[in-house]
């Protein structure tokens, strides 16, 4: 059963304001990486310092990537009045969690499931 509208368009927001957040982080860390310069650096210990620091940077922005895209899928989802309801069991996801994690795909049930099923064969 769909989330009354006003709640729908409550997590509407909620869900553009993150995107956006994510995608001001992710602009300001590239505008960043381009003014990193080796020539700039005084000896290998700096440098190794940035390698590690950019390598981080890309495993963060692989992060954002894929809470990007939940959020795009969960936006997507409200406008064809399907959010709030778990994809693996179809039950209705409580305020309460959406209010958490608004990109949710998953009841906490099906979360709980899927994590123990991770950390079993993981």
């Amino acid at each position: 059963m769909p989330l009354p509208k006003p709640e729908m368009l409550r997590f509407k927001s909620l869900l553009e304001e993150k995107r956006a957040q994510i995608i001001a982080n992710a602009q300001s860390t590239l505008a960043e990486d381009m003014a990193l310069d080796a020539n700039d650096l005084p000896d290998e210990m700096d440098l190794a310092s940035s390698e590690y620091l950019q390598s981080f940077t890309f495993r963060l922005r692989g992060r954002e990537k894929v809470f990007l895209e939940k959020i795009d899928r969960a936006l997507a989802k409200i406008a064809l009045n399907e959010f709030g309801d778990c994809e693996e069991c179809g039950e209705e996801i409580s305020i309460k969690r959406l209010e958490a994690r608004p990109e949710t795909s998953l009841c906490i049930r099906c979360k709980e499931d899927q994590e123990r099923a991770e950390k079993d064969f993981g």
